[in-house]
């Protein structure tokens, strides 16, 4: 994630009001920390062996933010789909996403109708006067079941309740609109069932396990069969894909596609599978091309600009960071060309390098905080990397806010920490959100940030009187 000094923040009367009850409901229920982790445990929000939520306060969006998010992040997704079309039919356009040459093979494979993307998440930062989306997730987003059960136990807690006499919450039932875009993809796809076969696809060891059980227990709540399954546990007999005794129908693809290509052998009934069109696949595979960070850059690039239409490029111009790949190469800076490698040395302060293809934070440099020599470090290391193409992105503004903290010790204190707002679009369509709080300029749950849960609140309208 980029990030860079935040702007004043909106109206915080709801937060405040938030954190006076519950300053007021410790005193009367100190206990409330403990329990709260224990009820997080249960409910399998951990990751790996950490509780996913250390807060005892959801972040707060009003009606106005939400449309206003909602209006940006689908035109986004819509362009995602846009360039992955689009990309496949253009050489030239293809070449800017730097796919390597097993990631385009894949993304050739022809699977039928449906979107490359029926889940996707982008990473934003919301500010009164700015909302910036610092990359898209259009693979193998994590979350949306945590997201789901934590808000839930949110709207339990003795709080909310008092909270709640005062403003209306909504929260997102996200498992229910992630299956809904799930079977409707394979229907798009050709399927025919109306309670297809869905296996989970993921290795075991992986953190977000739990989720996976989450999400199983919600789907079969809701009537459609589901299983978990390491893609070793798959099985392609040249006509069906079966796990565990089962013929597969729909694959929810869990696995990231820079596993499949390394570790081919252990993922060859899934591609097989995949290629003979004997199963639906979500995300399919042309998902890349979209979910590399150089998407960012093909949007920005003026050269790109006939792919988009005027009120698109405006939005573009408005909430994608300006994003280039790293090269030796003559390039536009808002309308001025520069010479791309020196403009990336004289701009540390206002610059981030990252690795296009890489997630949870890998190998992400923030300019205003690495000295020059280091800079230049990893300017070489982008302009050699072997293994894929690195990007120069502009610094966002970023927001931050004081939230109840669980220290250690069960006390609870405030913490200034960062808040990256990631909305879920499933088939397009803007769902619920992943919210993540940090204290560093790095905000994921793999480098150590926590989750909230997020609640679009109003205030209640009062009758006295009437």
């Amino acid at each position: 994630m980029t990030t860079a000094p935040t702007p004043s923040l909106p109206d915080p009367s709801s937060s405040e009001e938030w954190d006076e009850i519950l300053k007021a409901i410790l005193l009367r229920v100190p206990a409330l920390p403990e329990e709260l982790f224990k009820r997080l445990r249960k409910a399998n929000l951990t990751f790996g062996d950490r509780v996913h939520c250390p807060f005892l306060r959801p972040f707060f969006l009003s009606p106005e933010d939400e449309q206003r998010v909602r209006t940006v992040a689908e035109t986004i997704a819509e362009l995602g789909e846009r360039v992955a079309t689009a990309a496949l039919e253009d050489k030239h356009l293809l070449a800017q996403l730097h796919l390597r040459p097993e990631e385009e093979r894949l993304a050739r494979i022809h699977t039928g109708y449906g979107p490359a993307s029926t889940a996707s998440r982008l990473d934003a930062f919301l500010l009164p006067d700015s909302l910036k989306f610092a990359e898209y997730n259009g693979e193998s987003p994590a979350g949306a079941g945590y997201a789901e059960t934590l808000a839930e136990i949110f709207r339990e807690l003795p709080v909310t309740g008092q909270f709640a006499r005062k403003y209306e919450i909504h929260s997102y039932p996200l498992s229910a609109k992630l299956l809904d875009a799930l079977v409707t993809t394979y229907m798009d796809w050709g399927g025919s069932s109306t309670q297809p076969q869905i296996a989970i696809v993921d290795w075991k060891e992986v953190p977000t396990w739990s989720e996976f059980e989450i999400l199983k227990d919600r789907f079969e709540r809701m009537g459609v069969p589901t299983l978990i399954a390491d893609p070793r546990e798959l099985q392609w007999d040249g006509k069906s894909l079966v796990a565990k005794d089962k013929k597969i129908d729909l694959v929810y693809r869990r696995v990231l596609i820079n596993d499949i290509i390394a570790r081919p052998a252990e993922c060859s009934a899934l591609v097989k599978a995949y290629s003979a069109n004997a199963v639906c696949v979500a995300n399919n595979f042309r998902c890349k091309i979209p979910h590399v960070k150089a998407f960012f850059a093909v949007l920005t690039d003026a050269q790109n600009g006939a792919l988009f239409s005027h009120d698109e490029r405006e939005l573009i111009r408005k909430h994608i960071p300006w994003t280039r790949v790293v090269a030796d190469v003559k390039t536009d800076h808002y309308d001025q060309p520069v010479e791309l490698l020196a403009f990336i040395r004289r701009e540390r302060e206002n610059l981030v390098l990252k690795p296009s293809d890489e997630y949870g934070g890998s190998g992400v440099t923030l300019g205003w905080e690495t000295g020059e020599a280091a800079w230049d470090e990893a300017i070489e290391r982008a302009l050699t990397a072997t293994s894929g193409v690195w990007i120069a992105q502009e610094r966002i503004p970023i927001r931050r806010e004081l939230f109840p903290y669980i220290a250690d010790v069960g006390k609870v204190d405030f913490r200034d920490m960062l808040v990256d707002f990631a909305p879920y679009l499933f088939r397009g369509k803007l769902c619920g959100f992943l919210t993540r709080l940090s204290a560093t300029g790095l905000a994921n749950v793999t480098s150590g940030g926590g989750q909230v849960p997020a609640f679009r609140v109003s205030p209640r309208i009062s009758t006295s009187g009437s």
